[in-house]
């Protein structure tokens, strides 16, 4: 089914960049380490590969309900954007109907990920050191799996634990998903010879590529700071919201704090998003395929 394909390419374009993302969140949300590698050689020393896929789990399957929540937010959108503005549904979107359909996108987004973020984000920041001679962990994690950190933070926090950071998320979400569609729909029209009225797989391939490094490089300076809105557990209270999150951060560490991990978002996002944008299209045309069959 269309849900299925935008499930499976979701959960495994995380699957594939979420190595990349634990050293992105580490690096946003921790001072001590120099620069990537340095990051990456820590988390290998300590934790071996599979600190690298810490709360993995819960990302793939929020991924894979969102995909698809996300792009079905979109494109019925646009549509009753378009029917609203121009008449009807199928009517050409201007750039501002698609900028404010792939907001509604974002804010989708948000509702459904928070608390998957929020368990993502305390499970890859949750340091266990291994024994040097047994090679197990030296102590008892607080968080033991995904579904058992969403537990603790209800326990402890209450369901408004499952949305620290919301506010952070939902800035960097609306804002991106716009930019994200916003930029592919440019990208394709402009990529696209005249004549033809469907994107190339190639022209796909680029626009869904550089649309998302694009949003990611929106998104970043929002991203560190939902991160450690998210990371501060109920015993710190290092941020009281997201202004004071943003003042305290830049304070300490300066302005260049709002794009720590930059370079990682948009290296990720350019092979993600590529697969992301094919599934889309190859769906659109399957469904447009079906109903002139019909």
């Amino acid at each position: 089914t269309i849900s299925n394909i935008f499930s499976v390419s979701g959960g495994l374009s995380t699957a594939v960049g979420y190595p990349l993302d634990t050293v992105k969140v580490r690096i946003q949300t921790e001072n001590h380490y120099k620069g990537f590698w340095h990051c990456v050689q820590e988390t290998y020393r300590t934790e071996k590969v599979r600190g690298f896929y810490k709360g993995v789990t819960a990302s793939v399957l929020a991924v894979s309900v969102v995909s698809s929540v996300s792009f079905g937010t979109y494109k019925n959108s646009l549509g009753a954007i378009c029917k609203l503005r121009h008449g009807a549904v199928d009517a050409k979107p201007s750039k501002l109907d698609v900028s404010l359909a792939g907001a509604a996108a974002g804010a989708a987004r948000v509702v459904l990920t928070n608390p998957s973020e929020v368990a993502k984000v305390r499970m890859q920041t949750q340091k266990n050191s291994h024994s040097p001679i047994t090679h197990q962990p030296a102590s008892k994690p607080k968080y033991q799996g995904s579904l058992h950190c969403l537990k603790v933070i209800i326990k402890e926090e209450g369901f408004g634990g499952l949305y620290k950071g919301c506010s952070a998320l939902l800035c960097r979400d609306c804002s991106a998903s716009a930019i994200y569609f916003l930029s592919y729909s440019a990208l394709c029209d402009w990529l696209t010879p005249d004549g033809r009225n469907k994107p190339g797989f190639l022209v796909v391939l680029l626009s869904g590529g550089f649309a998302g490094v694009l949003a990611w490089g929106l998104a970043t300076p929002m991203d560190v700071i939902k991160s450690r809105m998210q990371v501060d557990e109920s015993d710190q209270h290092k941020y009281k919201g997201l202004i004071h999150c943003v003042r305290e951060s830049v304070r300490k560490e300066g302005p260049k704090v709002l794009f720590k991990g930059l370079g990682l978002n948009c290296i990720r996002a350019f092979p993600v998003n590529m697969v992301v944008f094919v599934a889309y299209e190859g769906v659109l045309r399957f469904t447009d395929h079906y109903i002139n069959k019909k």
